[in-house]
């Protein structure tokens, strides 16, 4: 009897110096993206996603995070200073960057210093390619071109096809080709399929008349929500009135300031998140969202939130500690990815060897100024 009972107490207190250790543990995450600039809507949202998530997981009391965030004004250039400034700061692995291209930048110089880093947001196959430490919390750029071409194919959304699409931008062109293969592929009729070449674009009419003299009935937009917002503007202008569709940077066009929301009536998205859902996730976190920077989270801070609770298991998995290197902690990471689960806001999240998220993509229809699931 004393023996177990020694046993029990020999337990009970290497379970107290684990719980003791892991609670001194500290994680430090470096987060890239846009905090001004014209892409800061999206860069501001995954840092206030980040923080939220990084707060709840604090508040529990075990390891902490320490999040240090640089802002990269979507630049390239000035995205590499920021990995850098955040690498100086202490930071073992990355959450960024949020935007393609300087993801794509940042992604090549952390292959060769051997920095573990996940994208929210960076959706592009370029991202990922040949880097085994680059991993994604997004769909991929040819995945939501295919998703769409066959969710209009299926569901008949629409006979004569007209696609819109920034030729400027990888994560637009990205989309393009894969859903045009597709469409191509499945005997869906391309009538018009028009490109605009900046993203301060303001005037879509030619794309617009391209479209509906080849009277297109459904007009596919994988591109982001401020030139969405325009062309919508300006169909209803032109008495145009096909269906619209998008992909994830469409989500965030019903909270976007001055945005007339009935011109949205109607408009399809394939999207990981909705912050009308009513499930116990999100309804927390959209009040939590909405409580501290009063205004409502679009997908990319729901998917910058899974992202900071996927490195974090990965981390406690892996068994990260505070004085791991950048360097150290990349292989660890890295292995735990190809094994971890994160049920979270944007769904049932694994990942692939190659860096590539798997989860079930969603598509909502926007119905008096919310969206609703669709069938």
């Amino acid at each position: 009897m004393k023996k177990f009972l020694a046993a029990v107490l020999a337990m009970a207190m290497a379970l107290s110096l684990v719980s003791f250790a892991s609670a001194e543990e500290t994680y430090t995450i470096g987060l890239i993206g846009p905090e001004s600039g014209a892409a800061a809507v999206y860069g501001q949202a995954v840092l206030h996603g980040a923080e939220i998530a990084v707060e709840e997981i604090n508040a529990q009391g075990g390891a902490q995070i320490v999040l240090l965030h640089q802002d990269d004004e979507h630049d390239a250039e000035k995205s590499i200073n920021a990995y850098n400034n955040v690498l100086d700061g202490g930071a073992q692995f990355i959450l960024g960057a949020v935007t393609t291209s300087p993801c794509i930048a940042v992604a090549a110089q952390a292959y060769e210093d051997r920095v573990f880093m996940l994208t929210p947001s960076a959706s592009s196959t370029d991202v990922t390619a040949n880097k085994d430490n680059m991993y994604q919390v997004c769909f991929t750029d040819p995945a939501q071109g295919v998703e769409s071409a066959q969710l209009i194919a299926d569901k008949k959304l629409g006979t004569k096809i007209g696609i819109i699409y920034n030729s400027s931008d990888a994560y637009s062109t990205g989309i393009y080709n894969a859903f045009k293969t597709k469409a191509e592929e499945l005997g869906l009729e391309i009538v018009a399929a028009e490109a605009f070449a900046s993203d301060d674009n303001a005037d879509f009419s030619v794309q617009l008349s391209a479209c509906k003299n080849g009277e297109a009935d459904l007009v596919f937009m994988p591109i982001y929500y401020t030139p969405a917002s325009l062309i919508l503007k300006q169909a209803k202008d032109m008495g145009y009135a096909p269906t619209f569709f998008g992909v994830d940077g469409m989500d965030g066009i019903l909270t976007m300031e001055g945005f007339d929301t009935s011109l949205a009536e109607g408009l399809m998205l394939m999207a990981p998140f909705s912050a009308f859902g009513t499930d116990e996730k999100t309804v927390s976190f959209v009040a939590k969202y909405q409580e501290k920077y009063g205004e409502t989270p679009n997908q990319f801070a729901a998917d910058a939130y899974d992202g900071i609770y996927a490195l974090y298991n990965a981390a406690v998995a892996a068994g990260i500690t505070t004085d791991t290197s950048a360097e150290d902690a990349c292989d660890k990471m890295i292995e735990q990815f190809q094994t971890l689960t994160v049920d979270g806001l944007t769904g049932v999240s694994t990942w692939s060897a190659s860096g590539e998220v798997s989860k079930e993509p969603k598509v909502y229809i926007i119905k008096n100024g919310a969206y609703e699931l669709m069938d």
